[in-house]
């Protein structure tokens, strides 16, 4: 219990920046909100979204963590021992990124360790004058984990500020010890279930990071580009056709021709050879269901490999290989007429291809399309250029990793594969047995689980990762052998294989003929991430724990990533445990620009919080947060937060005019007079309401109904209605049964901003009702309300009338007065109101209480049946002499 404040010592305004100062320091100092290991009682799992520590938090962030903190804190005052922990998301592209940008250095295999050495913040003229420093895998990994290590300091300040309710005592990151023997258990654990496979196939590969990714990764984006029209020949004949390709570039890696089945035009191509152009290469033509005949000119060229399809036609139709593309994006030198690379005229194709190696794939296209003008390169017996005409420009989408710069290409690598595919159907029926908010996001889920075609690809050829517990035994002539990976034992997880040695082997044998060689490879970031369930419960390591704490509750998240987060995570619960992962999903918004464009760091459109939280106060800033609703991109705009500042401002006021009123604060059976009662009936019904939309996670429509009825029936009202009788000495049933209901009023209302609006409302809770006997210190531990409290005031909704139309009275004088041109402060000499009998029986009940707020001596009352409520008659009163305060309430 906390000792009362003097409310007359109170300052004037809210110092919100004071406040959070003197909050957090009292939260962490009382552990208001930690979980509570050994209680017993319900428990409210929160899985909370790592995020990604890649440089500074943004708005967006401040949106989508804040409503997700509401929750929380809702769930908390319900009585719920609350789970809701912190992790970072801190290894993958992203940080490497971030790390090679900040110190302007580049990783790379073979450079030796340099420990000793420290690197500082590059400069922009650093940055454009010099080349990236090369440094060792280990040193690259000991930049990640000290920039990490500030970054998450700097955010983990940030959430505080903002009041996320977290337990910081469960705090975690991605690349910790701990997690990292949570994933390499997550792949024992497929590996043993035969989950987990390598495989050597073409893979989608991005040539910037020179590493594969997944297909939950990629994203389409427009671009221009230009299809080229090519006559190709008929091997034995002088019939010829014309292919039209975005991809000219490709055509050295020509091994199929295919048409649709029913394409009259093409039928009697089949089982026949087509002649390339330029390589005059002979290669099969066939049919395919996948081509589209209306699409070019209806019959297209295979490649290994131009795209997704591409990759099925060579599997399907057993085509050789012939890749060009290196894993840097270049053409690889190739020698025409050599074994798998046939061609009528190697000589001259030879010739050709010499223009292309070596170039990137943009350049080789420029240099192709050149060549193709050249009649001596032709297929057909007619000497004629086989570039058709000028290349026909069009913009085309085309696959992107998506934070990646150029297009992805199909690579023949060997990677490590999770099986989806095969349990597409359980993963849609383990998505339907989640709750979504909103709900159409589970059809996003279901589209995307039943349009996959790749199983999961989780290597990554990067460096800051968790490393995959894998090695390869060498065979006498130091081949390893794929089909017979040796995977670590649980004991000795974490291991890292490049410095690790495998048991039964000696590091002497390390890359050594009949010895082992080191997976080189690290975990896909998703497959660490995707365990976040896992890695905040304790799973294998803390058995009791995590059946405990899972399936968690919720799992909030945006919805662009329910392709991966939300995927990867179902799929990883149901993989280990046959299970759900959460029972609700909750997805928000995006933060768009004014414009209505999404905020990315790329369109320099991003709105860092910090200048928000100094302007307004995180009370304002998370306001304007959770007025927006589940799902709904959201538009930045400041005036919300102007509106939030407002509202709190306007609590500190009220709370400090309610708690400096005289007078002991009485039970609610002390609440007797009509008008109070009326107002503590509508107070109930809003409780009622704001709860009803709070457990259906619809909290921006809990805070509106709030809101509301904060305005305009608790201070625009109620406030003005019976403030003169809360300080009547004349009157003590009135004034005790007004005091008793402002202060159950402002006491409910605390409660029921409390999870909005954490710093004012603590603010206003410590100066009274934190020293009540037997109450909470913090509102933020005090019980949610709920309606069994208004039992004792046995409220009527005669009594709820009797409020609603003296409130309406109120309205309807000040509307009045200002057509008058007067004041809602006013004095009047005379008010009248004219009503129907039943508005004015009601407003019988409180014409004290509106005499007193509209400055009249008196009201009279006119009844006319049918009559609406107005102002019949009224007549100010003379202005007091400048400087009479006199009569002044």
């Amino acid at each position: 219990m906390r000792t009362p404040v003097d409310i007359a010592s109170l300052p004037s305004h809210f110092d919100s920046v004071a406040a959070e100062q003197k909050w957090d320091e009292q939260w962490a100092q009382d552990g208001t909100y930690r979980f509570d290991e050994q209680a017993a009682g319900p428990r409210y799992v929160v899985d909370t979204p790592p995020p990604t520590v890649s440089g500074s938090l943004h708005v967006g962030h401040v949106f989508s963590y804040t409503q997700t903190d509401v929750l929380a804190r809702h769930r908390r005052m319900q009585g719920r021992n609350v789970f809701y922990p912190m992790g970072w998301d801190d290894n993958g592209l992203p940080t490497e990124r971030r790390v090679q940008n900040y110190f302007h250095v580049r990783c790379e295999a073979g450079v030796p360790s340099q420990p000793d050495r420290r690197f500082e913040m590059a400069d922009d003229a650093k940055r454009k004058a010099e080349p990236p420093t090369k440094v060792s895998r280990a040193d690259f990994i000991e930049l990640c984990l000290q920039l990490t290590h500030e970054d998450e300091k700097a955010f983990k300040a940030l959430w505080q500020r903002l009041a996320l309710s977290v337990d910081w005592a469960l705090e975690y990151s991605t690349i910790s010890k701990h997690s990292r023997r949570m994933a390499q258990l997550s792949f024992l654990d497929l590996v043993k279930k035969g989950e987990a496979y390598s495989h050597e196939a073409p893979t989608m590969w991005d040539v910037d990071f020179r590493t594969a990714v997944a297909q939950a990764e990629v994203e389409d984006r427009p671009m221009r580009g230009a299809y080229h029209d090519l006559r190709f020949g008929v091997k034995g004949s002088e019939e010829s056709f014309v292919i039209s390709t975005t991809r000219p570039e490709l055509l050295p890696a020509c091994v199929g021709v295919a048409a649709h089945p029913e394409d009259e035009r093409y039928k009697p191509l089949f089982g026949r050879e087509a002649v390339t152009p330029l390589f005059r290469v002979p290669v099969r033509i066939f049919p395919s269901p996948l081509v589209d005949p209306e699409k070019g000119t209806g019959i297209l060229m295979v490649c290994t490999f131009g795209d997704a399809t591409d990759v099925i036609w060579w599997r399907d139709e057993k085509l050789p290989l012939r890749q060009i593309v290196d894993r840097g994006g270049r053409l690889e030198k190739v020698v025409f007429g050599t074994e798998g690379w046939p061609s009528e005229q190697p000589e001259a194709a030879n010739a050709y291809y010499e223009r292309l190696a070596g170039q990137t794939v943009k350049e080789a296209q420029k240099r192709i399309v050149e060549l193709l003008r050249d009649p001596a390169g032709s297929a057909t017996t007619v000497h004629e250029a086989p570039l058709q005409a000028e290349p026909k420009l069009i913009e085309h989408p085309v696959k992107f990793f998506e934070k990646g710069d150029r297009p992805l290409e199909f690579i023949t690598t060997r990677q490590w594969f999770v099986r989806v595919l095969a349990h597409k159907q359980e993963l849609i029926e383990a998505g339907d047995r989640i709750a979504w908010h909103p709900d159409f996001m589970r059809l996003r889920f279901k589209n995307w689980t039943e349009n996959l075609n790749l199983d999961w690809c989780i290597s990554r050829q990067r460096y800051f990762g968790v490393p995959f517990p894998v090695w390869y035994p060498l065979d006498a002539a130091g081949r390893p052998d794929y089909e017979h990976p040796i995977v670590a034992d649980p004991e000795s997880m974490p291991v890292d294989p490049t410095t690790d040695v495998p048991k039964g082997y000696a590091e002497a044998q390390r890359d050594q003929p009949g010895g082992f060689t080191a997976e080189s490879d690290v975990f896909d970031t998703w497959f660490t991430s995707s365990l976040t369930p896992q890695l905040a419960t304790g799973w294998s390591d803390q058995p009791q724990r995590h059946a405990q704490l899972f399936p968690m509750d919720v799992r909030p998240q945006s919805h662009e990533i329910i392709r991966t987060w939300a995927f990867y995570t179902i799929a990883k619960a149901w993989l280990h445990e046959r299970q759900i992962p959460w029972r609700n999903v909750a997805i928000s918004g995006w933060v768009l620009d004014p414009d209505r464009k999404k905020m990315s760091k790329s369109k320099g459109n991003v709105l860092t919080p910090i200048g928000l939280l100094d302007k307004y106060g995180s009370d304002a800033v998370r306001y304007w947060s959770l007025s927006a609703r589940l799902g709904v991109d959201t538009a930045f705009d400041e005036k919300v937060l102007t509106v939030g500042r407002r509202l709190v401002t306007k609590l500190f006021n009220a709370g400090k005019l309610v708690l400096g009123l005289e007078g002991a604060a009485g039970p609610a059976a002390a609440i007797t007079h009509p008008v109070d009662k009326g107002f503590q009936f509508r107070l109930r019904e809003t409780v009622e309401r704001a709860s009803a939309a709070l457990e259906e996670m619809d909290y921006a429509t809990a805070l509106d109904h709030v809101e509301r009825f904060f305005w305009s029936r608790f201070t625009d009202a109620y406030l003005e209605l019976v403030k003169g009788r809360a300080r009547d000495e004349q009157d003590a049933a009135g004034r005790a049964s007004a005091v008793a209901s402002l202060r159950l009023g402002l006491h409910a209302l605390l409660r029921l901003l409390a999870p909005y609006l954490p710093y004012v409302t603590e603010e206003v809770w410590s100066w009274r009702f934190a020293a009540d006997p037997g109450a909470s210190p913090s509102v933020h531990r005090a019980a949610w309300p709920v309606a069994a409290e208004w039992d004792a005031v046995g409220a009527t909704l005669d009594d709820a009338a009797a409020f609603d139309a003296v409130a309406a009275a109120l309205e309807t004088v000040h509307r009045a007065k200002t057509a008058a041109q007067a004041s809602v402060g006013r004095h009047l000499a005379r008010l009248v109101l004219r009503a129907d009998p039943e508005t004015s029986r009601a407003l019988g009940h409180g014409l004290g209480d509106l005499a007193a707020a509209t400055r009249a001596p008196r009201v009279e009352l006119e009844t006319e049946t049918g009559a609406e409520l107005s102002v019949s008659a009224i007549e100010l009163a003379p202005q007091p002499p400048a400087g009479d305060k006199a009569g002044a309430n």
